[in-house]
């Protein structure tokens, strides 16, 4: 029998609505919460010689939530832990759309974490400029809003520079960097703060936001905008600076990743040549 060529459309629909609604139970169900460990090496500028291998772990985009639970919280702090990082850093959205029904038991699954030079921590765009802070500081996490701090570590200074979300234009950025002696890396939870970094000659950026997009295409690619963003995961460079975006850990506006699973990062400084 002859196939119509509204039979053939009924089966394309039908194939492409079982595509689709596989794809979002896989990204419900399954990669939402396989959380992997990144390996990643940046090459930053100007980088001493003694701290050449140095290990920090980025855990970024939590938004522990009802969609985000406390397992996938303490699995990516103990992945976290078990890379024995030189230094932890938190890049912000603990929480989604500042629910402070969350921030106290967020800090809480949080405060196991430890590392030998410290875990410093700044704010996205979901955290309130009070609560999280304030819940953060009680687990003995040093909050960067805005201010620099400076690390001796195998007899070399590193300076952490973290700014808000909403620190953006290079005027403000440059009084976090005043009177900086050593090698600076840039804390800022949005990559787009690359283009400031650069323009300033901060030598390396770690970042987050963007969630790697969080749902990827086949064919595609991003669903959320992609474009406005000069890196959406992974390693990157603009003059001499270079930046690392990581995927994170949570999900916001939807409870799907695909093709884009969540991670905990371990970036090793290397001297760029």
């Amino acid at each position: 029998m002859a196939i119509t060529r509204r039979v053939a459309l009924k089966g394309l629909l039908a194939t492409a609505v079982g595509a689709v609604t596989g794809t979002a139970t896989y990204g419900v169900a399954y990669e939402r919460h396989h959380i992997g460990v990144t390996h990643a090496s940046l090459p930053v500028s100007g980088l001493p010689a003694a701290l050449d291998g140095l290990r920090v772990a980025l855990l970024t985009d939590i938004h522990h939530s009802r969609l985000v639970g406390a397992g996938d919280v303490t699995k990516a702090v103990q992945l976290t832990l078990d890379q024995k990082p030189d230094l932890i850093v938190l890049g912000g959205d603990y929480v989604t759309f500042a629910d402070r029904a969350f921030v106290g038991p967020v800090a809480e699954l949080l405060a196991p974490l430890r590392a030998p030079h410290g875990v410093f921590a700044i704010l996205g765009n979901h955290d309130d400029e009070k609560d999280v802070p304030a819940a953060l500081t009680r687990k003995h996490f040093t909050v960067l809003k805005d201010q620099r701090t400076r690390l001796m570590i195998r007899g070399e200074g590193l300076e952490l520079a973290g700014i808000r979300f909403w620190t953006r234009r290079p005027a403000q950025i440059a009084p976090v960097l005043k009177n900086a002696r050593d090698t600076v890396m840039l804390l800022a939870h949005d990559p787009r703060r690359l283009t400031e970094a650069a323009g300033l000659n901060i030598p390396a950026v770690l970042s987050g936001h963007t969630h790697g997009g969080q749902v990827l295409l086949p064919g595609v690619g991003a669903v959320a905008k992609a474009a406005r963003f000069p890196i959406l995961e992974g390693v990157g460079s603009r003059e001499n600076t270079s930046i690392f975006v990581s995927r994170g850990l949570g999900t916001v506006y939807v409870p799907v990743r695909f093709n884009c699973p969540p991670e905990v990062a371990l970036v090793t400084l290397r001297a760029r040549t």
